[in-house]
């Protein structure tokens, strides 16, 4: 049977000088009194709180209506960071969804609509192999062919895409990065999927014929990114 831990050594000395005094009692009293007034480490409320909201939410403003998208900061954090410091930016108003492929996917945010290419920060490390899937109404990173590529541009799958995901850590297996998903507007990205498409600006197919332009994308809350960072396509480059 376990036995209840003894006092340390120090203090039982301490302890029974004390009791030799006349005023023992009250000392001890003193003492046990100090002990309990000393702090627990790990149980301050002081301790610091997550950084930022675990799913923040956005509304992106299109030309055929609003899409309010809910980011997995928890699954993807470096991406999210990435995603909202573009968001805080204004980097995304006025872009185009400048590639459309139904029943495949929308990407967007990483042209005027003058089809100039807006310049953008630092590649955001790829966190593909993060579990969650390309499905569809899921927001992911677009990249070249370098896994590690991404930095501003996006797409949202207008369809199941498991082919775009994370598989092995490789040049063929890392997949695309998923970060977030549609919550309303749904009916949105199917109107832009359905859009007629054709050649335009540098690109040989799959932009729409009437733009559909990216006005703005406005956080819903109040808090700020920190940090900075990702860009290109899934499947074809657009550089």
């Amino acid at each position: 049977m376990p036995s209840r831990a003894r006092p340390s050594s120090p203090l039982r000395s301490l302890v029974r000088s004390a009791l030799r005094l006349p005023a023992g009692i009250a000392v001890v009293a003193a003492l046990l009194l100090g002990v309990a007034a000393l702090p627990i480490s790990g149980l301050s409320d002081d301790a610091p709180a997550p950084a930022g909201d675990p799913a923040p939410q956005v509304v992106m403003s299109t030309s055929l209506g609003d899409i309010t998208l809910e980011l997995d900061r928890a699954r993807a954090p470096a991406t999210v960071e990435n995603f909202l410091g573009y968001v805080d930016d204004g980097f995304y108003d006025g872009t185009l969804f400048h590639r459309v492929i139904e029943g495949f996917m929308v990407q967007g945010g990483g042209f005027s609509d003058d089809f100039m290419k807006r310049p953008t920060r630092a590649p955001v490390r790829n966190e593909a192999d993060n579990g969650l899937s390309n499905r569809r109404l899921t927001i992911a990173m677009a990249r070249t062919s370098d896994p590690h590529s991404a930095t501003a541009q996006f797409f949202i799958n207008h369809v199941d895409n498991g082919n775009l995901d994370h598989t092995a850590r490789n040049s063929r297996g890392w997949g695309y990065t998923v970060f977030g998903r549609v919550i309303e507007g749904s009916e949105v990205v199917d109107a832009i999927a359905e859009v007629p498409t054709g050649a335009a600006g540098p690109f040989r197919s799959d932009v729409p014929r009437d733009a559909v332009i990216i006005e703005s994308v406005t956080r819903i809350g109040g808090e700020q990114a920190t940090l900075a960072g990702a860009d290109d396509k899934p499947a074809a480059d657009t550089e």
